[in-house]
């Protein structure tokens, strides 16, 4: 039962995790800023950027896969500027003609392409592939002090531990802006604290979550790591530090409860077969946030505070 545990479960649960505590991160910022949709734009245009670098390279390997997305990002950008230039059409429809137009590009790219040698289809694009990121070489606790069994580790656990890192690193070096800049953006900039800045590195940490979590979440169900976990911690404190803390617990508990439900529940309940651990994942994240709406110590009248 242990062994089975190490081999087939504990990796998912730890990349699960990873991804959602790397997203909720930056996603704190988002939902104070009222940007919380940023994260599922990005999440849309990275996915031809995404396709095209695999199809160029043959790969999904990290940096390719991360300039891909960027340089989506930055054709969508230029053309939700544009479209609105050349004829009357209000912003906010550009943008949605622009993402999702372009993330329906990256579904026929991938079904017009030959991915038979790697998990990239359009249901992993879609719900992401959490299931299949497992240990088959640790047979044991023991495996975790074997240094040959270490090797065979699923690359996305190192690359998702980094990113987290990243994360944690920037928020810390630029709190003072991210904070000034998200309640007072007109203050930050009379004090020099380069609201402009920290909200460009902001944009860019949320596509390298994104990006990174792909493999884990897919494209769609990311959205709900960026928002979820923030805004139910929205409702149980109104300073931003603490917010913080209760995001990442929440995102915590959603990761580990959700991929346990996924594998698990049906069987409990009678079923046969699993389900989609990402979509389980997305639905305790809202669950809680049901929760929260409802209970949260400061669902009613909160106060932005630092």
């Amino acid at each position: 039962m242990i062994n089975g545990f190490v081999q087939l479960s504990l990796t998912p649960i730890l990349i699960g995790t990873l991804a959602a505590c790397a997203c909720a991160l930056p996603g704190n910022f988002l939902v104070l800023r009222r940007q919380s949709l940023i994260g599922d734009a990005i999440s849309h245009v990275a996915l031809p950027g995404i396709v095209v670098a695999f199809l160029l390279t043959g790969t999904l390997a990290a940096w390719p896969m991360l300039l891909g997305a960027a340089a989506s990002a930055i054709i969508a950008v230029g053309l939700i500027e544009l479209i609105p230039r050349l004829g009357r059409i209000e912003p906010g429809a550009a943008m949605g003609v622009v993402f999702t137009t372009l993330f329906a590009l990256g579904v026929l790219l991938i079904e017009q392409s030959d991915t038979s040698n790697v998990h990239l289809d359009v249901e992993h694009v879609l719900y992401g592939n959490l299931e299949s990121l497992i240990w088959l070489r640790g047979t044991s606790w023991a495996s975790l002090a074997d240094p040959v069994a270490l090797a065979s580790l699923p690359p996305q656990l190192g690359r998702l531990a980094l990113v987290l890192l990243a994360m944690v690193v920037f928020t810390v070096v630029l709190w003072k802006e991210l904070v000034i800049g998200t309640f007072d953006a007109a203050f930050a900039a009379s004090i020099g604290a380069r609201p402009a800045l920290s909200g460009f590195g902001l944009v860019v940490m949320v596509a390298v979550a994104a990006v990174a979590a792909f493999d884990a979440v897919g494209s769609i169900i990311v959205i709900a790591m960026f928002i979820c976990p923030p805004a139910a911690a929205r409702m149980m404190t109104d300073r931003i530090g603490p917010q913080i803390g209760w995001s990442l617990v929440f995102a915590t508990i959603s990761a580990i409860l959700g991929y346990v439900l996924a594998g698990y529940g049906p069987l409990w309940l009678g079923g046969q077969h699993s389900v989609s651990a990402a979509g389980m994942i997305a639905l305790v994240s809202g669950v809680i946030l049901g929760l929260a709406a409802l209970f949260g110590p400061r669902r009613r009248g909160t106060r932005q505070q630092a």
